[in-house]
């Protein structure tokens, strides 16, 4: 069973390190298309492609033209522990032990618009490039495009390792679907995260998200492997609630505060 997560767009490249393992993404020649790409616009041009501020615009051109391979642990980190915001929260990473970061980097998986798919200690460089951005690429329009089914393929050859071929789908609508779900060979499970507000059970998207990340830790902790342990999730006053289920949409529902 494989946990997938969306990344965050608040990164954490303080010098910090707690950990001296690291591996490198499997796309880092298609990521290099994707950075000459951004390098040739203007700032005028990245700020409305990606939606941002004037200085963010500023700050992530700058991101792109200090971007260079190869990646070393001087110039790069592991992509677990520079992904912050509220999932990354939940997750909790930099309290992880050696064992729980070793059962991560065969069972967990991270989505991304400018990598693809990256491993827990992938090294990554600086960058903000979200899944849905509509750029003009040597495949098409956008970003879903440009990647096809090189992570649906990735993901494919990694779960042949695995016993459960099962997908917990914890990431975004956004991200996953740059996963084919008609040639992905696993049965994909996306658990909901509801709170009890006035009276009602909403997904109430920063504790969905949060509770998402809690999620990936929980099975990373418990060494889950099998969709039907994910059930006994109890983390922070959530609890599975049958009755709203579905066996590939598991219902977790905290109450009222």
């Amino acid at each position: 069973m494989l946990t997938l997560l969306s990344p965050a767009k608040k990164l954490d490249f303080s010098e910090t390190n707690i950990l001296s393992q690291f591996s490198q993404c499997d796309f880092l020649d298609k990521s290099q298309i994707l950075v000459d790409k951004t390098r040739e616009m203007s700032l005028s041009e990245l700020k409305t492609l990606m939606k941002i501020s004037d200085k963010l615009a500023e700050t992530n051109s700058e991101r792109y033209k200090n971007w260079t391979t190869p990646f070393t642990k001087e110039n790069a980190k592991q992509a677990i522990l520079t992904f912050k915001g509220d999932t990354y929260v939940g997750l909790n990473a930099e309290n992880f032990s050696g064992k729980e970061f070793k059962y991560a980097q065969d069972h967990f998986r991270i989505l991304s618009g400018l990598y693809g798919l990256l491993r827990p200690l992938d090294l990554i460089q600086p960058y903000r490039l979200e899944m849905g951005t509509k750029l003009e690429n040597p495949n098409g329009r956008d970003l879903y495009k440009f990647w096809g089914d090189e992570i649906t393929k990735k993901l494919n050859d990694t779960l042949r390792g695995h016993a459960t071929k099962v997908i917990l789908n914890c990431a975004s609508v956004e991200y996953f679907k740059s996963v084919n779900n008609n040639t992905l060979d696993a049965t994909i499970v996306s658990p909901v995260f509801k709170d009890i507000k006035n009276g009602e059970a909403k997904i109430i998207s920063f504790f969905a998200k949060k509770a998402r990340g809690m999620m990936a830790r929980f099975v990373i902790q418990n060494r889950i492997d099998r969709p039907d342990d994910i059930l006994t999730f109890d983390e922070a006053g959530y609890s599975y609630c049958q009755s709203q289920s579905t066996s590939g949409k598991p219902v977790f529902i905290r109450g009222e505060a």
